[in-house]
This record gives structure tokens, sequence and C-alpha cells, in this order.
């Protein structure tokens, strides 16, 4: 006779985290579960949503183009009222009561004036918008360099394996900041879309390395070879078979590289060899303002903070898809959670076993079968053989 041992049935001591985690995405695909991992990482909402703030206030406070903003100064206006001499510029912002203020006000220059009597908010939300489409650039040259070298390295190995790669690292041999600085000495002049194109062809070399590796594993799968078999060729294998898979590491090393940008391009405009006037950026904001360091320094602390809060949200965004991406990083649940789940499990193990008969339930039946036994066997009796419903 053959043996089934019954599968373990979990104990109630036992840890819930995998339970409550995969009761959480089960019957979702790949694409959902990732959504809700990003969504429920809190930094990642707040960078992204912090992210769009300054966008939005960027983009449409000083208008883009030949678009007006609703901000009524431009960055280059100077009023005719201002004092240059007995007018420190100071800031007309005022912060709510409960942060030590004295009261919620905007006014005409709420981030100040500088020397020249022009607006600082305009300014600042100009060198925004140059580190933001420095940022966007510098990140989409960086992606498609890198996804074509490592995907063509990783995947024909050999000769092109060895001469992109060693081109790849003789890049990164030089010193980021030496190259990005001769490039963008050479760029600055052309504009800001030149400086950023430019700057994109340094950044790549991390991403290339990255995507390498990913194709280096991809090719041995098995639906590799099915499409090899099927007659596929070698450039829909890549993009249709082997990049979708590799696209985790991709999209997160390019937020990281974007975050980066924003502090290569602030670093070259603050050296000079970024930004050229009459281009804005924030670097460039800070370097010009620096001999007013002691005199004006809030003509420091805007350029300086959005410098941050744009490479923060970026790192924090890229943090958040990061641990979407990678299926080793689980969310232990609270305390609380895994207690409704040792409740509900409890429960469910409770309903599922049978109960067991009492001991007047046992009594009760075992009468009932003794009086059915004798009424059906005695001759005399109502089921017997002689009685009034037995055979005659």
């Amino acid at each position: 006779m053959t043996m089934t041992t019954p599968p373990p049935v979990p104990t109630p001591d036992e840890p819930h985290e995998n339970g409550i985690e995969n009761r959480d995405v089960a019957g979702l695909s790949q694409g959902r579960i990732v959504l809700r991992r990003f969504l429920s990482h809190r930094g990642a909402l707040v960078g992204m949503v912090v992210l769009a703030l300054v966008a939005i206030l960027a983009f449409s406070s000083i208008g883009v183009g030949n678009i007006p903003g609703w901000w009524k100064y431009a960055p280059g206006d100077r009023p005719a009222e201002f004092d240059a001499v007995n007018d420190r510029g100071g800031p007309t912002l005022g912060l709510p009561t409960w942060l030590g203020g004295s009261g919620l006000a905007w006014g005409d220059a709420p981030f100040g004036r500088d020397n020249l009597g022009r607006d600082i908010f305009a300014r600042t939300m100009l060198g925004a918008q140059t580190s933001l489409i420095v940022m966007a650039i510098m990140g989409i040259v960086a992606a498609v360099m890198g996804i074509a070298v490592g995907a063509l390295a990783g995947y024909y190995r050999g000769a092109t394996d060895q001469v992109l790669m060693r081109f790849t690292d003789l890049v990164i041999t030089f010193p980021l900041i030496v190259i990005g600085a001769v490039l963008g000495k050479m760029a600055g002049d052309s504009g800001v879309y030149v400086l950023a194109l430019v700057l994109g062809l340094v950044v790549w070399t991390t991403l290339a390395r990255l995507v390498r590796a990913e194709f280096l594993s991809l090719r041995e799968r098995e639906f590799v070879d099915a499409a090899r078999v099927a007659g596929a060729s070698d450039t829909r294998i890549i993009l249709k078979h082997m990049l979708p898979n590799a696209m985790g590491p991709i999209i997160v090393n390019t937020t990281l590289l974007m975050s980066a940008a924003v502090l290569l391009e602030a670093s070259l405009s603050y050296l000079g060899f970024g930004v050229k006037a009459p281009d804005i950026s924030l670097g460039k904001m800070v370097s010009d303002y620096q001999s007013y360091f002691q005199t004006r320094p809030w003509l420091f602390w805007w350029p300086g903070a959005f410098i941050i809060v744009i490479a923060l949200c970026v790192n924090f965004i890229g943090d958040g898809l990061r641990d979407a991406f990678d299926p080793r990083q689980r969310k232990i649940p609270s305390l609380r959670a895994m207690n409704r789940a040792r409740l509900a499990q409890q429960e469910s193990l409770t309903a599922a076993t049978p109960a067991l008969p009492t001991t007047a339930d046992v009594a009760g039946v075992d009468v009932e079968k003794r009086r059915r036994d004798v009424g059906g066997d005695h001759r005399g009796g109502p089921g017997g053989a002689n009685g009034p419903g037995g055979l005659t």
C-alpha cells in the first residue's frame, strides 16, 4: 500500500512575512507587482510629488519660449524704482507665525534681488528649468549609449566585446569632472541642449557595464535559444526578447545617472565650464554671486536649495525603483499585520478541523441504537415477527 505524506501544516507561531507578501501580490502580473511595490515606497512617492511640483513651478512661473508665465518679472528685468545703493534687495517672502515668521507673505521679490535689481525668483526658476532639461537630455543620451554598447558586447561577446569594453575602460580611466570640463568648455557656448548632449556622451560607462552583465546572463536562457531556433534575427532577439527582461536594472541605473547629471552640470557651471551667459543655471548663479556671501546670503540659499531638492528627489525615486524591481527586497510587515495574519490562520485551521463529539452526544447515540436493536429483534415487540408490525 502506498503511503502519502500530508503537507506540513504551518503552526501559528512561525513567521508570516512571506505569507502576507504573497497574499498581497497573488494573481498580479509582474508589472502590477512592481507598481505596487513602488507605490508602497514612501520616499519615492514624496520625491516624485516634490519633483513634479518643482517642475510645474519652474515652467509655469516664467513660461517656456514664447509661452508666458504667471510671474510678472522676467529673469533679466530691472525695476526702475530699485535703488542699488540703499536697497539691499532682501527677500519679501514671509513665513507663517507657527514657523517663527511674521506671517505668510509673498511680496514683489520673494527670493530677493541681486545688486542690479534682478529678481532672484525668476532667475532661480530659469536655472531650475536648465537643470531639469540637462538632466532629462543627459539621462536619455546616456541610456541610449549604455544600452547600445552593453547589449552588443554582451550578446556577441568575442572580438566585439573586447573592443567595446576596452573603449569603455578607456573612458572610465579619465576623471569625469576633467573630461566633462573639457567637453563643457567646448560646447558651453553652443547652448544648453548641446551641452547636455555632449555631457550625456560621457556618463554612459556604468550603464554599459551593467547592461553587458545582464545580457551575458540572458543569452544563455532557454527563451533566447528558442527564438534563435525559430529563425529570429539578432536584432529581434536583442530588442524583443532580451532587452525587456533587462529593463529593471536599466531604469534604476538611468534614474541614478540623472541625479548625478544635476550635480555634474551644477559643478561645471560653478567652475565656469558649463552653461554660459545669457543662459542661466543654478550652479552658475552660485558662481556669479559668490562674492556676496557675507552681505547677501539669500543669493545662495535658493539656487543651492533647488540643486539639493532636485538631486534628492531623483535619488529617492531611484531607490524606490530599485526596491520595486529587486525581488530580494521585501517589505517587512508591521507587528499588527503579523498578528492579524496569525489570528486569521488560527481561525482557518479551526474551521477546517471537524468538531469532535461530546460525551453526551456519544451516550445519546448508544441509547438510541440499543433501543432500535431491542425493538427490532424482540418477537413480541412492535417490530418483532409476532407483534402487530411483524410477519404472520
